[in-house]
């Protein structure tokens, strides 16, 4: 009996040894299981039931609306000590008023340290919708001093007008105000290398870009150079038409809106594509043509009216599509036909450049103290401080948890920390001898932040922790997303297929364990708009056989 025991022993022992070098080298253990179906209760048996707020439970899962909605989960920091996987599913509609928003957020936003998991729609970035239907997870410990590097410069151009993430790639738009010169779109290809993929229009700037029904848009402008206090271009060809790119160096024109001289905007809304139109300063007829447009086929532009002063960039936000002009502060609500509700004028404010969607509120960059102000209602607005001492600020975008604004006369990007606190992240132009300098355009793309300026014409790309994007358009319905974080990198599946690592280049993340709850539909961007279901937490990392083997 005695031998028998300790053979008994000896072989407990030896299992244990296997068991625990096997979840050394890539085992996982589900450590936390949300079915999210009838309540938030863990299924797991590790007890860590939710919190659940406003939250519809359904035989499809849990609903978010978007406004309100959340699942909180406390004690989190077992769950993300090391090592580990997350996988959910996801629904949304394919028609959107709404930012889709946050999936998942265990983030401190004042150090700065944890991840962040949403699916990026970013319209109203100056010119662009830059996002549309990404997604995004990134962690960070707070503690990396990211640089920004440049990307290059895409042909001869002075101006980064829009960037836009489309079908894998990176797309930016330009001005050339060289004679005999026209605006372009070019491609990115890695490191500081871009393809010129056409100059469809005579006018010296394509100055937007958008994706809609899976392809990609882009508006024509004549800019004279004069609003940056740079000399007169000599190409004065009208803009003020839409095409669509049919792949290669060809685009179809899709019109000319009305007769105006420059597309400044483009943004998807309730499945309909919009455009502004009143960036060109020198040319004011106010009201007719300075409006915004509805885009009903190819030549067909419906006039959805202009409220007395110019719609320029366009953003989404909770239902609703706003006009941002470069008159009187103005900020718009659209109401439908050709109804405007203003909710303007932003204090100390003439020109609004931008607006992004941070901590589930409006943001909005303005001209001329250089600040942000957050929308709080009709005519309420919330100082959330001045960048430095510039004067303009011009695009901002949400990456990795942190609020990133580029601004002018230096050209500086700045990071928002929270009460009114702005850190400069660096200065992406010093082009010598001119007045000002513009950190213009951005888009999340490849897990970095991507940043165009003038005069110099550069791209510049910042890397925050460790980041990995699904750079083409998430289709509408249910999607399983699955995430993993190992020592070296983290990965994004998308039903389970591989689609993206962090950069090779990522710098170390440490300790993310930050003392706060895990967020369910909540998070640094937006209340989520839309369904989660089987929500799964492992400690360790799933393989890619494991990963595909759960969604067969």
């Amino acid at each position: 009996m005695k031998i028998n025991s300790f053979l008994n022993l000896v072989l407990l022992a030896t299992t244990l040894t296997i068991a625990s070098q096997k979840f050394a080298h890539g085992q996982s253990k589900l450590v936390g299981h949300w079915p999210l179906l009838e309540n938030a209760k863990d299924i797991s048996g590790n007890g860590r039931n939710g919190d659940a707020m406003n939250v519809e439970f359904g035989a499809e899962g849990a609903s978010f609306n978007g406004r309100d909605a959340r699942i909180t989960i406390g004690k989190a920091d077992p769950l993300f000590r090391g090592n580990f996987s997350i996988s959910v599913d996801l629904y949304t509609e394919d028609k959107l008023t709404d930012v889709i928003g946050d999936i998942l957020s265990y983030y401190n936003s004042d150090i700065r340290r944890g991840f962040n998991f949403s699916v990026m729609n970013y319209a109203g970035v100056t010119n662009a919708q830059s996002n549309w239907r990404n997604v995004h997870f990134g962690i960070t410990d707070g503690k990396a001093n990211a640089e920004w590097q440049d990307c290059g410069r895409p042909g001869a151009n002075m101006y980064i007008r829009s960037l836009t993430v489309f079908d894998g790639d990176l797309y930016a738009s330009t001005w050339e105000p060289a004679e005999g010169d026209r605006g372009h779109i070019y491609r990115y290809e890695g490191g500081q290398k871009w393809v010129d993929v056409g100059s469809p229009d005579p006018a010296n700037c394509i100055s937007t870009l958008a994706v809609f029904n899976g392809q990609l848009y882009a508006g024509s402008e004549l800019y004279s150079g004069g609003g940056s206090s740079l000399p007169l271009s000599t190409n004065e060809a009208h803009g003020g038409v839409v095409y669509r790119y049919e792949g290669g160096k060809s685009w179809t024109s899709m019109g000319k809106v009305a007769d105006v001289r420059s597309v400044s905007g483009l943004a998807v809304y309730d499945g309909q594509l919009y455009a502004g139109t009143g960036s060109t300063g020198a040319w004011r007829d106010r009201p007719r043509h300075r409006g915004m447009y509805r885009f009903d086929g190819p030549g067909n532009w419906v006039d959805c009216g202009c409220p007395d002063l110019r719609i320029v960039h366009l953003g989404v936000h909770n239902d609703t599509l706003f006009g941002l002009s470069y008159d009187d502060g103005g900020f718009f609500e659209y109401q439908g036909g050709t109804d405007w509700k203003q909710l303007g004028p932003i204090p100390e404010t003439t020109q609004a450049y931008a607006m992004a969607v941070y901590q589930s509120k409006v943001q909005v960059a303005t001209w001329p103290t250089g600040s942000v102000y957050e929308l709080d209602g009709p005519q309420k607005w919330i100082h959330r401080g001045r960048l430095g001492e510039e004067k303009e600020v011009m695009g901002m975008s949400v990456y990795n948890g942190s609020l990133y604004a580029g601004t002018l006369p230096l050209a500086n990007v700045y990071r928002y920390d929270g009460n009114s606190k702005w850190t400069d992240t660096g200065q992406l132009d010093k082009t010598p001898d001119v007045k000002y300098r513009r950190a213009w355009s951005m888009a999340v793309f490849d897990g970095k932040l991507f940043c165009g300026v003038l005069p110099s014409g550069h791209i510049h790309s910042l890397n925050v922790g460790q980041n990995a994007t699904y750079d083409r358009a998430l289709s509408a319905g249910w999607q399983n997303l699955t995430v993993t974080r190992s020592e070296s990198n983290v990965k994004l599946y998308v039903n389970g297929k591989h689609v993206a690592t962090s950069d090779a280049d990522s710098p170390e993340v440490g300790e993310l364990c930050n003392g706060g709850p895990l967020t369910v539909g909540s998070g640094q961007h937006d209340f989520l708009n839309g369904k989660l279901r089987d929500l799964k937490v492992y400690q360790g990392v799933l393989s890619d056989s494991q990963i595909r083997r759960a969604n067969r």
